[in-house]
């Protein structure tokens, strides 16, 4: 009991947590910083976002509870479940952040895989959807990375890490 009331909590709420760790430690940057963070995160966020929504277009992964025939721990409509939007935006999160503090990242990414692993315990996705979310927030950073991080880091108009 003691291991589903935890699934529960971290299937449904723990991303709020992750969320507001990283509203704080945006908010508690420097000026520079949070200003080469939001153009991060605008780029980070809904390019993964923008990956997740073409990518369910062309594979359709239907819940476990769906396939499996059975009640999920908690209610959620039988649509496709492929990506898990709460490991996209948990993982989107620890990759902003990546590129100022990756010990903070870490843990961030801890937690998504956390969440990830109580959403298929609860039975609402499959481990194809949450390592399918990490690998496109990945390839988000990646096209950061290299589209702009680099860039400024080079010319030193920036100081993160």
């Amino acid at each position: 009991m003691l291991l589903n009331d935890f699934a529960l909590f971290s299937a449904q709420y723990l991303y709020l947590i992750v969320v507001l760790i990283g509203a704080i430690y945006f908010f508690t940057r420097p000026k520079q910083s949070m200003k080469s963070m939001a153009i991060c995160g605008a780029i980070v966020a809904p390019l993964a976002f923008v990956i997740s929504r073409i990518s369910s277009i062309f594979y359709y992964d239907p819940r476990p509870f769906v396939v499996g025939h059975f009640s999920p721990l908690f209610a959620h409509i039988a649509d496709n479940g492929f990506p898990s939007d709460h490991v996209l935006l948990t993982g989107a999160v620890a990759m902003i952040i990546w590129f100022y503090n990756r010990k903070l990242s870490a843990v961030l990414w801890v937690l998504a895989l956390l969440i990830g692993w109580a959403r298929v315990y609860a039975g609402v996705h499959h481990w194809t959807d949450i390592f399918g979310s990490i690998a496109m927030v990945i390839v988000s950073g990646a096209v950061y990375y290299f589209a702009v991080y680099r860039k400024l880091y080079k010319e030193g108009r920036e100081t993160a890490i």
